[in-house]
């Protein structure tokens, strides 16, 4: 080999170092662009999981029962309530199941449901509009196929209402609202040799918010109106939204009452822990 050929030689090498160094320095800044594009990815992906996570499931269950058979004729407003108040609900961030004239079998398999999607720190709400009935120191929605002549059988036939609070407990429900508009003067209680007018108390679990028609012992009269009393001003408090749950309940309370010149008198129990918003915030804090 000359001189000439060695230089050419020497040339080539250098001039495929170069090269491969280029093609390296490529490769590395194409990996660290990739990299650095699928941390930024992973970033969004965990930043979008916690706001996920912070989004608190909020989910009902509504029941408006109006055709009861005992009745001397049907009740109209239930089940007028229970559609506005689904509505207004699922405006509100609500997923809302909704059953109209429930059988015992209907409002079982309801409360299944309504257990199977409750999340814990969901915040959960039950409504019942329709007649209940107080046994001992329990109060129960009765369902539209009720048989009742004594008072074992509405703890039969009735579902509790503080049982469904317990569901709502055992499946780690942040917070539990009740809505309950039952306490109509209903066709069973004088079949029994003693009996009780409205509902009992409300045994409410810690971090709990019940709203009752009336008093307990007491009962409200139906209006003329498309819809109750109660939910009528209910509804109208939670299209405002200004205010957290509780609010909401103490002044559709104070309303009536100050409407009705004290006859009729909604009961509200409390012992939540923070204040709820129904509106697209879960709690009055977020």
């Amino acid at each position: 080999m000359n001189l000439r050929q060695l230089r050419i030689s020497r040339r080539s090498v250098t001039i495929a170092a170069a090269l491969a160094c280029v093609v390296s320095l490529a490769i590395g800044a194409h990996a660290a662009l990739n990299k650095r594009s699928l941390d930024a990815a992973k970033a969004i992906a965990t930043e979008q999981g916690d706001d996920a996570s912070k989004r608190v499931a909020k989910v009902a269950l509504v029941i408006g029962n109006g055709h009861y058979p005992d009745a001397n004729a049907p009740l109209a407003q239930p089940i007028n309530d229970a559609r506005a108040l689904t509505a207004a609900l699922r405006g509100n961030g609500f997923d809302v199941d909704v059953v109209e004239d429930a059988s015992r079998d209907d409002m079982s398999r309801a409360v299944t449901r309504l257990k199977s999607r409750i999340k814990p720190d969901s915040v959960v709400m039950l409504f019942f509009g329709g007649f209940g009935v107080q046994v001992g120191r329990e109060s129960y929605m009765i369902p539209v196929d009720a048989a009742i002549w004594k008072e074992s059988d509405v703890r039969r036939q009735g579902v509790s209402i503080e049982a469904v609070l317990n569901v709502m407990k055992e499946q780690g429900a942040r917070a539990k609202l009740v809505v309950v508009d039952a306490s109509r003067r209903n066709p069973y209680e004088r079949r029994f040799r003693t009996f009780s007018h409205g509902l009992a108390p409300i045994n409410a679990p810690d971090n709990a918010l019940v709203l009752t028609s009336a008093t307990p012992g007491k009962v409200a009269e139906d209006s003329k109106g498309e819809h109750s009393v109660l939910v009528s001003e209910l509804l109208g408090n939670l299209a405002a939204q200004a205010s957290g749950a509780e609010a909401v309940f103490n002044k559709t309370r104070v309303t009536i009452s100050r409407a009705s010149d004290g006859e009729q008198v909604p009961s509200v129990s409390s012992s939540l822990l923070e204040d709820v918003r129904l509106g697209t915030s879960a709690s009055a804090g977020g």
